[in-house]
């Protein structure tokens, strides 16, 4: 065991300095992180990127870091769900990173978002565990603007269908976003969850964006979601279409987001606004 390194229960690592479940440490990553939930989504980066090199693959973390238009880029897996998704960020956050974008699927909650749509959701109702150890469930999970006006200006110009608006996260796929439990368990009071949200506009359920963006917005971090519609829970649609569009749309948000980040630097700012690039 390396002496140097200050080895404790509340900081686990590897023998050699690496976070202990994602094996990554700082140098070894971007700041601009992608988080897909399938191992096997990371591999779409290979054809989308100018270089792809893998870094680690634990459990269901797979790393791999490249290049996109000149801009150092990873992605990293989380599995399914905001547990999983919460150790990947803190773990990341810990190994340099500081921008987060969850890239994934979803269930839309409106019949006239047909699958393969992208969702950009700017905030999300937090219907999981895991946020709520971090903070009472008041806390709004909201996306970084910076995040939301890069990932509609990628969809714009690669010429996408998108939807923008708030989502909804739950930890449970079945009983948390009223699907039947085995054997067709059911409560009483799923009855109208589905209704509910839709009348209020909720655009789609998912199950990771939550933890993104409130463990991004306590840190001072950057977080945002985007991802491609599987399923209408209205028309009952399900077919897996549009993740290597969610794939690319964000690699392109990334490329936009390191532009805004180096000419923040340059005019000393700390925001970016239209002025910079409209002229009243």
């Amino acid at each position: 065991m390396n002496e140097d390194i200050n080895f404790t229960s509340e900081e686990p690592l590897t023998e050699d300095g690496r976070q202990c479940y994602l094996h990554v440490k700082e140098g070894d990553i971007s700041r601009y992180v992608l988080l897909p939930g399938d191992p096997n989504r990371v591999l779409l980066f290979k054809k989308l990127w100018s270089s792809y090199s893998e870094v680690a693959y634990v459990r269901e973390y797979r790393t791999v870091t490249g290049d996109y238009k000149g801009v150092p880029i990873t992605a990293t897996s989380t599995g399914i769900g905001d547990l999983a998704t919460s150790v990947a960020l803190e773990q990341l956050a810990r190994a340099g990173a500081d921008t987060f974008i969850r890239v994934g699927s979803c269930g839309s909650l409106q019949e006239d978002v047909p699958l393969g749509t992208l969702i950009i959701n700017t905030g999300m109702i937090r219907d999981d565990g895991t946020t709520k150890a971090y903070i009472q469930p008041e806390y709004p999970a909201l996306a970084s603007w910076e995040i939301v006006m890069a990932l509609i200006d990628s969809c714009e110009k690669l010429n996408k269908p998108y939807r923008v608006g708030i989502g909804a996260s739950a930890d449970a796929f079945y009983a948390g976003q009223s699907r039947p439990g085995f054997k067709g368990y059911w409560q009483s009071w799923w009855d109208n969850k589905i209704s509910d949200l839709q009348k209020a506009g909720i655009l789609n359920w998912e199950g990771e964006a939550s933890t993104v963006m409130t463990l991004s917005s306590l840190y001072g971090l950057r977080g945002g979601f985007i991802s491609t519609v599987v399923a209408n829970r209205i028309t009952h649609e399900w077919g897996y279409v549009g993740e290597e569009d969610a794939c690319l749309v964000a690699s392109e948000a990334v490329a936009l987001l390191a532009k805004w980040d180096q000419i923040k630097k340059e005019k000393n700012i700390a925001f970016v606004t239209p002025h910079m690039f409209i002229k009243y």
